[in-house]
């Protein structure tokens, strides 16, 4: 019986062998076999087809994608960057800048003086004290799967979010900082509004924080996430504002204004 090459199959039914190789390899490894395979790995209907397959889109998809391949590997990644956010492992994960006061604390939600978190998968925060508590992770992107053209060319969204609360019978401050920076650790683009000061006898109500970092510099590498605060009644304990649920997330929407142009390496 006489061996057929698989490119002697019809290119919907490599299409559809594709459809079901990781797409790692469909880049590394089977891309550069012939030039065949290299057209209909570069084919837009191919990253539809892996994208329906994966659930990342419907059937009855309507948003507009510039570039499917991209898109489907912004979807394959995309996930908290922030390990521990609703302090499951006490501390774990968290670099504590200030531990002011009698220090960072965990506690269960809702706490004393305090209302659930909207979401009742989250059980616990962290807290602060009466003097500055400061905690924060720095993320590494390429350590986290995402490369260079992939960050400098598309620059994807990058969406923050993080909530706090304040105890009802004690004031506080809240404050959060985000920066994207270089591999060198360069400042290219920073998120830090105004602390937030809550009154004493408030509502307790848990409030959310959102930024998002959209046509940002090439070059970005790490993420610094930080946030905390302090009590202003300056109580012995942890009366100072709560924090739970923060989150850095890479989304599949890419920038909309092109960088300036680059020479290739």
């Amino acid at each position: 019986m006489a061996l057929v090459s698989i490119n002697q199959l019809p290119e919907n039914i490599l299409l559809e062998v594709f459809t079901h190789v990781p797409a790692r390899q469909l880049l590394r490894n089977c891309r550069p076999v012939c030039c065949l395979w290299r057209d209909l790995i570069d084919l837009v209907s191919l990253w539809k087809r892996k994208c329906l397959r994966e659930g990342y889109v419907t059937e009855d998809w309507d948003q507009p994608v510039a570039d499917w391949k991209v898109f489907y590997f912004l979807c394959s990644l995309r996930r908290n960057l922030l390990r521990n956010p609703c302090a499951e492992e006490d501390m774990r994960s968290w670099k504590i800048d200030s531990n002011g006061g009698d220090q960072w604390k965990v506690e269960s939600l809702p706490g004393a003086h305090g209302i659930d978190f909207p979401d009742s998968k989250v059980k616990k925060y962290f807290v602060t004290s009466y003097d500055m508590c400061l905690k924060s992770q720095l993320i590494d992107l390429k350590a986290e799967g995402y490369w260079e053209e992939l960050l400098d060319k598309f620059r994807p969204d990058i969406v923050v979010k993080d909530w706090f609360a304040a105890r009802a019978d004690c004031g506080c401050t809240y404050r959060i900082r985000v920066q994207l920076t270089s591999a060198d650790y360069l400042v290219l683009a920073s998120f830090e509004p105004p602390p937030v000061t809550i009154h004493q006898w408030n509502d307790a109500k848990w409030t959310e924080v959102s930024h998002t970092f959209s046509d940002y510099p090439p070059g970005v590498r790490h993420i610094l996430f930080q946030h905390g605060g302090k009590d202003t009644q300056f109580w012995a304990g942890w009366y100072g504002p709560r924090v739970t649920n923060s989150s850095v997330v890479i989304s599949h929407r890419v920038t909309r204004n092109p960088p300036p142009a680059m020479a290739q390496p």
